[in-house]
């Protein structure tokens, strides 16, 4: 079935914020909740940069990385714990939330607290973890695997709006590089841009080198 494109796209977050393709927004926080006053510190730092540069700042942290190079790395401090200090701080900033889901059982219970929740970039091909997450309504986030093109997005996209929700946006996050390195082909922004969502530069992942440290990623941090 065809579908009419979307001509310019823009999500609605509540609360006056817009995401659209007409102005910059950003989405920032620990890659992973490490501890609640961490969380709370950076949560002030951002809201304070949305006042300076008035722009859309969503909060993103994870309970779980279930993806970490090494069995024995920090994962998070799971689903109950981590949903409880996102929530504290929506509450506390008023700013909205998105982390990340690994599995199609974590769904509902993220949904009940974040804004937009964020398929990972090794997930990105899940059907079933991608139309859960899409049947709540939320916001869908989708990282772009290392290894994905557009092609392979398009049909994530397109199972996202398969149940009706229209608010997609695919983050760039680099591109396979031989092995443990990245590259970024910046042309994927404009060709990512043709599936009529928004579409989101990470520019501290795209400079990553998995499992460039052994155990566990490296990176090249001068060049963000």
């Amino acid at each position: 079935m065809s579908r009419a494109p979307h001509k310019n796209p823009s999500i609605s977050l509540g609360s006056g914020k817009l995401l659209s393709k007409d102005s910059l927004f950003l989405i920032a926080g620990p890659c992973v909740i490490e501890s609640e006053d961490l969380c709370f510190f950076v949560a002030e730092q951002l809201l304070n940069l949305e006042k300076r540069l008035s722009i859309p700042v969503i909060f993103k942290s994870s309970y779980d990385k279930a993806n970490r190079t090494s069995g024995f790395s920090y994962r998070g401090p799971g689903l109950e714990k981590g949903l409880g200090v996102l929530k504290k701080v929506k509450q506390r900033f008023g700013l909205p939330v998105m982390t990340d889901v690994h599995s199609v059982e974590q769904v509902a219970y993220a949904a009940e607290v974040v804004d937009m929740l964020q398929i990972p970039a090794f997930l990105c091909r899940q059907t079933d973890l991608i139309t859960a997450a899409a049947k709540t309504g939320k916001a869908i986030n989708i990282k772009k695997g290392q290894f994905a093109s557009t092609v392979v997005m398009k049909g994530a996209v397109e199972k996202v709006r398969s149940t009706g929700n229209k608010n997609v946006i695919v983050t760039e996050r680099g591109t396979t590089f031989g092995y443990d390195d990245l590259v970024v082909d910046m042309r994927n922004i404009e060709s990512l841009s043709s599936l009529d969502v928004l579409v989101v530069f990470d520019a501290t992942h795209s400079v990553q080198s998995p499992a460039g440290l052994g155990d566990r990623s490296g990176g090249e941090r001068r060049y963000i």
